[in-house]
């Protein structure tokens, strides 16, 4: 199978820059399936998994926050906000995020910004446990008394 330069970039980092054969990654608009010889193309990236088949076939998978794919003649490259390989999440702080977003989202019922926050900072922790084979990547609200 023929191969292309993909490269995994975020603020911090460069996480990965190298010879894959395919990349599936999650948009706004569904998943999509980036092969060598793709037309140029462009997407905004949902906080979601993103599944790589390496140059020697092997399939490795990344929790990728929000961000962008594009598809240029010479390169394929994610920009995200965050990125880490399955094998880098330490589940247990990604718990602890899980249940400090729950606990924020709670707190933050009445204010739509921190609200708005908490929640993507849950779907974050939920796709690094999903990603990373501790979790489901459901969301499961706090109950409330009422």
């Amino acid at each position: 199978m023929k191969t292309f330069r993909f490269m995994i970039l975020t603020p911090d980092k460069k996480l990965f820059d190298g010879e894959v054969q395919e990349v599936i990654a999650r948009t706004t608009e569904g998943d999509v399936g980036i092969l060598a010889g793709h037309a140029k193309y462009a997407a905004i990236l949902r906080t979601g998994a993103l599944t790589v088949k390496m140059e020697n076939g092997e399939v490795r998978r990344a929790a990728v926050a929000e961000g962008v794919l594009k598809v240029s003649e010479d390169r394929t490259t994610v920009l995200s906000t965050a990125a880490e390989w399955a094998e880098d999440i330490d589940p247990d702080w990604a718990e602890r995020s899980r249940k400090d977003a729950l606990a924020k989202i709670e707190k933050a019922q009445n204010e739509p910004d921190r609200l708005q926050r908490a929640n993507l900072k849950l779907q974050r922790a939920l796709n690094r446990l999903s990603v990373s084979g501790h979790g489901t990547g459901t969301i499961q609200t706090p109950k409330k008394d009422h």
